[in-house]
Parts: structure tokens; sequence; C-alpha cells
């Protein structure tokens, strides 16, 4: 077999990208050239939920880095002095301010590094040093204001635009060198509740008003140039960047907005938009690793918002339509081998299916029926090896409790096993296959949200911990014994509540970003998606768990409900039925994260 080097020699073009990363490839020969096809990841920039701060609050000053923030102050006393530093997971409530105040300008490398700047009302000029424990009042400004933006250090800063008391809305820039301020070249465009991001002598401020503005401002150490502007125009929203030529945009009103962009040292691109709308927000980072915290929106006030940049993200497409529309249907296997059960439809006659039908990648086939029909039910195992677990329907007795029969498909037919303990709908589940399986949560009789857990071991059921918090119409994910819930309803009220499963008890870890009921889930207790449902209209937000948090994704398709059904796993996953004002056949099937196929050739 002839060599590489002896075909070919050593020269080597890259036609297609960058081998680093590949997760899989194959060599060929074509006569003419070798070729090397890869697969790797499409990354991009998502959102996902950080620790809420301690205190609620908006229109404050903010520092540092993702990992590494400060918020200071507040726009509702008496909260207005309060700090909080940020450990990349929790907020911690440290040293106040000497001075209370809202409007602040805030700057810094780090959470024990920092500088307050300005405030009010009414406007004043303080300005206090962070060291990591307590502020020192040092040299005010030259001009006193409030709502100004800042870059830089706390050793190094710039503080431009603002409201003046005197003279109103303000493009004063002023640089500060550790010690004191001097007055240098103002902004072409004064304004006020404007972002910023960069360095001393390397700035970017951009937006604000009024009214609102796109407009953006590069800073040389210098003067400030004209650039090109924000595409959507806004005040009130935040920023953060490195110098200049790296900065991203969020949030922001009117409308209030999660809208985020990024800047590459020419233009502005949309990215993926905060799961928060909010305004008056703080911000800390890169246009990489960013963090947004507080909300002048009610009632997300203390939520926080960690932005990555190379998350991998994957996409919908649409695979073979169901024989039989329904919704609060279930299912069970994987992308390429799916079984889905039971369900409703109000318009078909008779209205609770007891149909079986099987997914073989490319379309459905009608195989054995379920022994009783039923809609609401939980259903987990592979396309040869599932269980079928309680729901009900009209002709079934519902008293005192939902019923709780149990089947079991082996392959080829359905057979009745030995029933839950407690009967219940719109439960859900986790399970390898129809000998080991756990059931969790559910509504009992009059729609009483159910924190009941049970588990299967292949012949009965026992009753094991309960949820932290009773609910129906939720999602789960992964197995008997490492399972994830996650969303959920109570008393028609949305959830975004997720708890993790260790074989033993629940532990409630990060929230959904977007609470949601009525939804699909798939995966593990470790990597998870969550697609569509009701939040409270109709959805087609997909969220991606990485054991940790979770991630917007590319949005469904076909935005649905009433599908608790799911299956496969977040790189080849598949949900199915639904409804959006009517039940659905439609099919999708998640593919990922995003993988892109890439072809390199050599001569």
């Amino acid at each position: 077999m002839s060599t590489y080097k002896q075909i070919q020699g050593t020269a080597v073009q890259n036609n297609a990208g960058n081998l680093e990363g590949a997760v899989d490839g194959q060599l060929w020969y074509d006569s003419t050239n070798i070729n090397f096809k890869y697969s790797h990841p499409a990354t991009a920039g998502a959102w996902s939920t950080g620790g809420d701060m301690n205190t609620g609050r908006y229109n404050f000053g903010s520092a540092g880095i993702q990992t590494s923030a400060l918020g200071f102050g507040s726009g509702s006393a008496p909260t207005s002095s309060l700090t909080e530093a940020y450990n990349g997971t929790n907020w911690t409530e440290v040293g106040d301010l000497n001075t209370g105040r809202l409007g602040i300008a805030g700057t810094g490398a780090t959470n024990t590094a920092a500088l307050a700047i300005g405030g009010g009302p009414p406007e004043v000029g303080n300005v206090e040093s962070y060291n990591g424990t307590s502020w020192t009042e040092v040299n005010d400004l030259n001009t006193a204001r409030q709502q100004m933006a800042a870059s830089g250090t706390n050793t190094a800063a710039l503080a431009f635009g603002g409201f003046e008391s005197i003279g109103g809305t303000a493009g004063a820039t002023e640089s500060w060198n550790g010690t004191s301020w001097t007055e240098v070249n103002d902004l072409n465009t004064a304004r006020r509740y404007l972002a910023s991001a960069g360095t001393q002598t390397s700035a970017l401020a951009f937006g604000g008003g009024p009214p609102e503005t796109g407009a953006t401002e590069s800073y040389n150490g210098t003067s400030w140039t004209e650039v090109n502007d924000l595409n959507t125009a806004r005040r009130q929203l935040s920023g953060c960047g490195a110098d200049n030529t790296s900065a991203l945009a969020f949030g922001g009103t009117p409308p209030t907005t999660g809208a985020t962009e990024n800047w590459n040292g020419t233009s502005w691109t949309g990215v993926a938009n905060m799961n928060d709308a909010r305004f008056w927000a703080g911000g800390a980072g890169t246009n990489t690793a960013a963090l947004a915290f507080g909300n002048a929106f009610s009632p997300n006030d203390a939520a926080t918002e960690e932005w990555n940049t190379g998350v991998a993200v994957g996409a919908w497409s649409t695979g073979g339509d169901l024989n039989t529309a329904k919704y609060y249907t279930t299912g069970s296997g994987t992308q390429n081998a799916a079984l889905n059960f039971g369900g409703i439809n109000p318009s078909a006659s008779p209205a609770f299916f007891n149909q079986t039908e099987s997914y073989d990648g490319t379309s459905w086939t009608e195989v054995n029926d379920l022994n009783t029909a039923r809609y609401g039910l939980a259903g987990d195992g592979t396309q040869t090896s599932s269980l079928a677990v309680a729901g009900t329907n009209p002709a079934l007795p519902s008293s005192p409790t939902f019923p709780a029969l149990t089947e079991s498909w082996n392959g080829t037919s359905w057979t009745e096993v030995n029933d839950l303990n407690t009967g219940r709908l719109y439960l859900t589940s986790a399970g390898v296959d129809n000998t080991s399986a756990l059931v969790f949560g559910g509504a009992t009789g009059g729609l009483v949200p159910s924190a009941l857990t049970e588990s299967w071991n292949g012949t009965s059921w026992t009753e094991v911990n309960d949820l932290n918090t009773a609910r129906y119409n939720l999602a789960g994910a992964g197995t008997q014994t490492a399972a994830l819930a996650f969303g959920g309803d109570i008393s028609n009220v949305a959830q975004s509540l997720t708890e993790s499963w260790n074989g033993t008890s629940w532990t409630e870890v990060n929230d959904l970003n977007i609470a949601t009921r009525l939804l699909a889930g798939l995966g593990t207790n470790t990597a998870a998606l969550a697609a569509g449902g009701s939040a409270p209209g109709v959805s087609a937000k997909t969220e991606l768990w990485n054991g940790t948090n979770w991630s917007e994704q590319n949005d469904l398709n076909v935005a649905r409900n009433n599908i608790p059904g799911g299956a496969g796993t977040t790189t080849a996953g598949l949900v199915f039925g639904g409804e959006n004002t009517v039940a659905l056949t439609a099919t999708e099937e998640w593919n990922d994260p995003g993988t892109i196929i890439e072809t390199i050739t050599t001569s």
C-alpha cells in the first residue's frame, strides 16, 4: 500500500477548514487527490442561567468579568448602597458604598478592583474605589452627573456622557489616572442611558438617548470617531468588552428587549437573545464570556445570565409525519428507532387513542395497539422494550384517582402488568427499557399537583422519595437511577424548576431559562433537551442542559405544546405530534449539536 508521502509528497492544501476539534473522519484516495472528510460541531454564542442576585435591582453600577463581577447601588432605596460580588456561581453581599445612589457608572477589572463614578439624584461627582473589601472615597469628577458610562480599570479609566443638572444631556469625557480626573475630548453625540466597553485608551460608546439611538463611537486615547450603528437603536442597555474592537451590547428599551449584538471592530451583528428581556441591568466581561444581571423589568430583577461563545448549537429538521394527528401522546426509543403510543384528538372519532406507531428514521408504521386507549400517560424505554404508564380517558373509572394502568411492550405487543401505587395523569418518566423505569410528578384527582415518584423493577412499582416541588405537565429525561425533571405546571402557571435524581433523592439544580409547561423532554440527566411547550403561548423554544446550566438553542420549526413525548439524545433526538390550535402529525429530528461535514482535499 502506498503511503500518503509517496503518493502526494508533503504539501497539504486545506480547502475546507481546520482539523482541530474534528470528532470523526474518513480518508480516501480518488486517483487525483487524497481526501479527508470530518465532522465537527457548529458553534455559536448562547445565554444560560447564572445564580440570582441576593437583592433584585436596576439602574446600578457594575464592573468585572463573568467569573468575578461586582454590582453596586440601585434604582430603588433603601437598597441604593448595596454591593454584591459574583464568583462565577453565586452572589455574596460585601461592603456597601459610602454614598448610596443610582445611575452610577461602573468599571473595573475584577470584583476586587472597581470604580463607582457619579450618580444621583441629584447628580453628584462622587467617585469611590473598591479594593475587594470596602469602598474608599477618591477625587470627584470635574462635572457632577448620572446615567453615564465608563471603561477601564480603577487606576486608569474613562467616564463619558450622562446627564448634568446644569446643561442636560452631556457629551463630556473625563480620564482617570488613579488620582484625579482630567477633561478630554467630548463624545460627538451627547447622550445618557448609554453603554460601554473597553479601556481608558481604547473605548466604545453605544446606544443611549433620548430619543433612543444606535450611535456607536470609538475612542483611541485622544478623540471619539463615529463608526457603524447598532442594528437596534435603544437606551438603558448594557454592554461589555475588552476594547474598541470587540464588544457585546444587550438588553435595553423601548420596547424592553433581550436583543444581543456583537461588535467585531467594524460592525454589529445580531446574535442569540437573552432569555429575559431587560433594561437598566448590569453588564460585565467580554464579548466571548459576558454577564448580565439585574433588571428594571420585574419580576426578574435578580436574574443573572451568562453569555458564552463556542457553545454547540443544534438544529431541527423535518422528519416523517405520524399517521394520526394527536397530542398528550408519548413515546420512547431513539431518533431512528422510536415508538409512539396513546394520545387524544377531540376532532377524531374515537378521540382517545390506543394506537401505537413505530419509526424507522424515515416513516411511521402502525403496529399493535395498547390494550387501553388513553392520553396524558408517560412512556419510556426502547422501540422493542417500553412501558406505558397511567393516563386516562372518560370511559375509564376515575374515582377516587386517575387510573394506574401499566402496560409493557416486548417489540410486538402490549401486556398489562402491575399498576402504579397511585394513579395519575400528565406525569412523566425516565428509563432504559420495560424492566427499569422511574415515573414522577403528575396530577391526581381534581388536578392536584403531585410530587410522587415511583420506581419499577420489571415486576412492581415502589414509592421512593418525592420531587421537591409537586407539579404536572412536566418533562423528564434519563434513567431509573439518574433522571432529570424540568418545567411543568402548578395551577396553570408554567414552571422553570429543574430537579436531578441520583437514585435516592431529588436535588434542585439550575432552572430552565424560560418557564414552560406541556413540553417535550429527552436525553439524560447530564445532557437533556427541552422543546416546545406553553409559556404561556404555544412555544417553539428549545433549551439544552449540559449537566449544570440550560442554554437556548435553535427553535422547533413548528411551535407546539401538549407534547410530553420525545425520543433520542441531545445529539440525535425526535419529537412528534402535539398541538398548535389543532392536533399535529409533524415530526422533527434534532441533530447535532449542529454537526458540519467538511472535506479536506490535499494535493
